[in-house]
């Protein structure tokens, strides 16, 4: 007849001790109950709990060759992978100060040799269970907060959608420049998140176009002195908009919106932000933005070449846009082009644009 499996043998126990002997006992305990693994030292008991396969909790003596329990213990609670393991001292050291060393270093428990069985049993089941709860609990936190960033998300292209049939501007404009936002910073070097920061908050770069009358923004020919005033006010509308918030996202819109338009030497608007005064990701949609009214078509003008838009940004360097991100938006070209073919205009891109001084932009 075969045994039923424990309903406790997918989890599995690290048990640290410099004596074979010492092991041996323990693994006896837990053998019946749990997956054990073993170390005869500190540096095999870090290697193990960092490895790809990380035990649920770890049994840890505190006198060892080498790299203490205390020293073990320190370095798995700093480490963000493995600082939620719990760890149980197993030590022949009963002085009080002892332990509370051991606890203050972030262990959960210590239990002192020559061991009880049951105690060790009763231990290791009840923080097992304690540690089962904290990462289910974690789990839910983390699918939750997944749920809000995309709710975030959709509401940051909704409003950007908002803003393009304002403008009468195609909703394909958005989604090249953001794209090449993205490859842009991802070029830079810039971490994933904050690639994906750069990507998601591209979209809202025009939303305080929303507050600007039609007969200004949607004017086929060149705005006059008064009406490019008004004009200029898109990006602190933009901005207003979306207000102060502590999330990552809704805040670099924020930035977005408010800076596409500052230019490295300072004679941008609407703040006339210089240099890295101006927030990265700002510059970053700014030669984005630009690229794409350059090369594509407008009422009032044809779109330029590739290269003459690209030769037009690298003399803008140092004046219209920050000369370190020149390279990287070069060598990000060819994964560009990719995006500009594949979202392309069928019959050319209604307007968004102004004096092609600034790029073909308002």
């Amino acid at each position: 007849m075969m045994t039923a499996p424990s309903p406790h043998a997918q989890q599995t126990i690290l048990v640290v001790d410099n004596a074979p002997e010492n092991i041996e006992v323990l693994t006896e305990v837990l053998n019946p109950h749990y997956r054990t693994k073993i170390a005869l030292n500190g540096e095999r008991a870090l290697k193990i709990a960092t490895g790809e396969h990380k035990p649920d909790l770890i049994l840890l003596d505190v006198v060892m060759p080498g790299i203490s329990g205390y020293d073990v213990c320190e370095q798995l609670k700093r480490n963000p992978d493995t600082h939620g393991i719990p760890i149980i001292f197993v030590t022949s050291m009963n002085e009080i100060e002892d332990e509370r060393r051991g606890l203050e270093l972030g262990a959960v428990d210590y239990i002192t040799k020559p061991i009880s069985p049951p105690i060790v049993l009763a231990r290791v089941r009840t923080h097992l269970a304690l540690y089962d709860q904290t990462r289910e609990l974690e789990r839910m936190v983390s699918l939750r907060t997944a749920e809000l960033e995309t709710t975030r998300r959709q509401i940051i292209h909704r409003l950007g959608r908002a803003a393009e049939f304002k403008d009468n501007e195609t909703g394909n404009h958005v989604i090249r420049m953001s794209h090449y936002a993205r490859l842009t910073a991802e070029a830079l070097g810039l971490g994933p998140n904050t690639v994906d920061l750069v990507f998601h908050a591209a979209p809202m770069h025009d939303l305080g176009k929303i507050g600007i009358p039609d007969n200004i923004l949607l004017k086929p020919g060149k705005l006059d002195e008064r009406e490019w005033a008004i004009m200029r006010q898109h990006p602190a509308m933009g901005a207003e908009i979306l207000g102060q918030h502590k999330n990552p996202l809704l805040q670099a819109a924020r930035d977005v919106a408010l800076t596409h338009h500052e230019k490295w030497d300072g004679t941008g608007y609407p703040q006339g932000l210089r240099g890295e005064d101006i927030p990265l990701l700002g510059r970053i949609v700014a030669i984005a933005d630009v690229f794409d009214a350059l090369t594509s078509a407008r009422p009032y003008k044809p779109a330029w070449t590739v290269e003459d838009a690209v030769r037009w940004i690298a003399d803008g360097a140092g004046r219209h846009f920050d000369p370190g991100l020149i390279t990287p938006f070069q060598s990000a070209l060819p994964a560009m082009l990719a995006i500009k073919d594949r979202y392309a205009e069928e019959h050319g891109a209604l307007p968004d644009a102004d004096e092609a001084s600034d790029g073909g932009l308002r």
